[in-house]
């Protein structure tokens, strides 16, 4: 009909906690999207799970309106941004995307059932994604017709929040579609990172290690959980936060890390904190970072000192942010 309002672009598959983390998203960037539940079930379950869904992204956002980011109107208006659809009119609200999210559960036996539908429904241009957190982006391209329009693509929760989104590309991924959905995520805020068809992505990949680490310290009786978070809010993470990990690597000099894995390698373990052969060959090279000009960065032709105060700055943000910097004392004390 004439009258009749335009379908969302865009549609998040699977309407658990990752598909209503998308959907809130987007519609906070002023989108309609389409929450999609491809599971057939009576009308009461379909009451019950849209209630719970609805439920669940109203308290999120009064939740942002408690901290005073939006106000209860504006809470409003996003939330009624969001379509909940049900099994019998997916097939429309997939056909009228042009970005579409799977986020049904981590079987392949579910990725295969729910792409079978994508296959169907969506559109030759649409892109498909998965946010699987645990499949290879090379296995799940197999199920999907047209694969060179498919990639992986990894929310950090809270998925509203949280700016970074990786990307995992298969070989046939097509560049235009990466680059249209980089425009996308962009287009919302986001911040999306590429990596390969790699388990794990970026961030979960590290984080484990930290996590495990921390882990393992507190079964050793080498500190409490309670020392080390505050040792990770405060040392670690406020420098990460100022710093990237392999920029960080650069500006203390990738010597230090050479030195820093062989002592460790032989007081606490060889399997954990033998370093990577690139860290030797590059300080074999003499690629230290930024003493020496080049590491993982190339240096040449950059204003040192400038970038020094960069650094410097970011840090005092962070340390101002969590209310830790103070002012130099006025007088000389005893």
């Amino acid at each position: 009909m004439a009258n009749e309002p335009l379908l969302p672009r865009f549609a998040a598959v699977g309407a658990g906690r990752m598909g209503r983390g998308i959907a809130i998203a987007f519609a906070y960037a002023g989108h309609r999207i389409s929450l999609v539940d491809l599971r057939q079930r009576s009308d009461e379950a379909w009451q019950r799970l849209q209630g719970e869904a609805r439920s669940e992204i109203e308290a999120s956002l009064a939740s942002l309106a408690q901290l005073g980011v939006i106000d209860a109107a504006q809470s409003q208006r996003i939330a009624e941004r969001v379509n909940f659809v049900n099994a019998a009119s997916a097939p429309q609200a997939l056909a009228a995307a042009e970005l579409v999210f799977e986020g049904v559960p981590e079987t392949m036996d579910a990725k295969r059932e729910a792409f079978e539908q994508l296959n169907r429904h969506c559109r030759d241009d649409a892109i498909l994604t998965s946010t699987t957190s645990s499949i290879l982006v090379t296995q799940l391209a197999a199920l999907v017709r047209l694969p060179g329009r498919f990639l992986n693509m990894h929310w950090l929760n809270p998925a509203y929040v949280i700016p970074v989104v990786e990307l995992s590309c298969h070989p046939g991924t097509d560049a235009a579609v990466l680059a249209r959905t980089k425009a996308l995520m962009e287009e919302i805020g986001k911040l999306p990172v590429v990596c390969g068809a790699t388990p794990g992505y970026i961030v979960p990949r590290l984080q484990a290690l930290v996590m495990n680490e921390a882990a393992r310290m507190i079964e050793e009786g080498a500190a409490t959980a309670e020392e080390i978070d505050k040792a990770t809010r405060y040392g670690l993470g406020l420098r990460f936060a100022a710093l990237g990990v392999v920029e960080f690597i650069d500006f203390g000099g990738c010597d230090i890390l050479h030195h820093a894995s062989r002592e460790m390698s032989a007081s606490i373990g060889k399997g954990r904190y033998t370093a990577p052969a690139i860290v030797d060959r590059m300080v074999e090279e003499g690629r230290l970072g930024l003493k020496s000009g080049s590491g993982f960065y190339d240096y040449q032709g950059r204003d040192i000192a400038s970038y020094r105060r960069d650094v410097l700055s970011r840090t005092l943000g962070e340390l101002r942010h969590a209310g830790l910097w103070r002012a130099p004392a006025d007088e000389t004390r005893s």
